[in-house]
This record gives C-alpha cells, structure tokens and sequence, in this order.
C-alpha cells in the first residue's frame, strides 16, 4: 500500500505563510514527479506547482513568485512554501505523486487526503 499525508494546512491572514507537508509511506520502490494541486468551492482542480525527481519545479502563473515547492527524496517528502498569501488561495491542497511500487510495474498515480488552507483579509 501507499500513503499520501497531507500537513500544515490552516487559517492564516491575507501576506501571511504557511508551510505544507506531504510524506508518502509503504511500498515505495521510487517516486518520480510529485505535485501540489488545489480545488476551491465551485472551481476545477487546478496544479499549484510540480517538482520532478532531479529537482526541476514548474508553477501556475497565480502562485509564481509567492509558492516554492521543493522535496526530500530520503523522507519522500514534498513541500510547498507558500508566502504572501492571498484570499484567492484558499481552497483545499492535495499532493500528488507518481509512485513506482516495484521494478516490475510502471509508475501509478496516487493522491493525498488533502489539507485546508484559509487565508482571511
């Protein structure tokens, strides 16, 4: 089995930061890409931010700038520093990760629980 769990999600003040957290568990052979997205009430699932196993990050244009995603390959452990938080921001973070169980399949994607984050003005 593999787990996703998402940490770090809160209230927090419009320019305030917080720190999420996404540690993946159990039968890890390796990870390859691991991924932010975000879901507000009534809007589409969007990517926030993507980071593959060598390090090489992508951003959404909104989040460009304020976020930074970066991982721990020895905790399998992904992150996303978000600063300069704005109400548009709220919404419900899930991590995302494509996950190889075995030498003997391909890679599979696999989702976290997801956290909220609230930011007030």
């Amino acid at each position: 089995q593999v787990q996703l769990v998402e940490s770090g999600g809160g209230l927090v003040q419009a320019g305030g930061s917080l720190r999420l957290s996404c540690a993946a568990s159990g039968s890890i052979f390796s990870i390859n890409a691991m991924r932010w997205y975000r879901q507000a009430p009534g809007k589409q699932r969007e990517l926030v931010a993507g980071i593959t196993s060598g390090g090489s990050t992508n951003y959404a244009d909104s989040v460009k700038g304020r976020f930074t995603i970066s991982r721990d390959n020895a905790k399998n452990t992904v992150y996303l520093q978000m600063n300069s938080l704005k109400p548009e921001d709220t919404a419900v973070y899930y991590c995302n990760a494509d996950v190889r169980r075995s030498y003997y399949y391909l890679d599979n994607d696999y989702w976290g629980q997801g956290t909220q984050v609230t930011v007030s003005s």
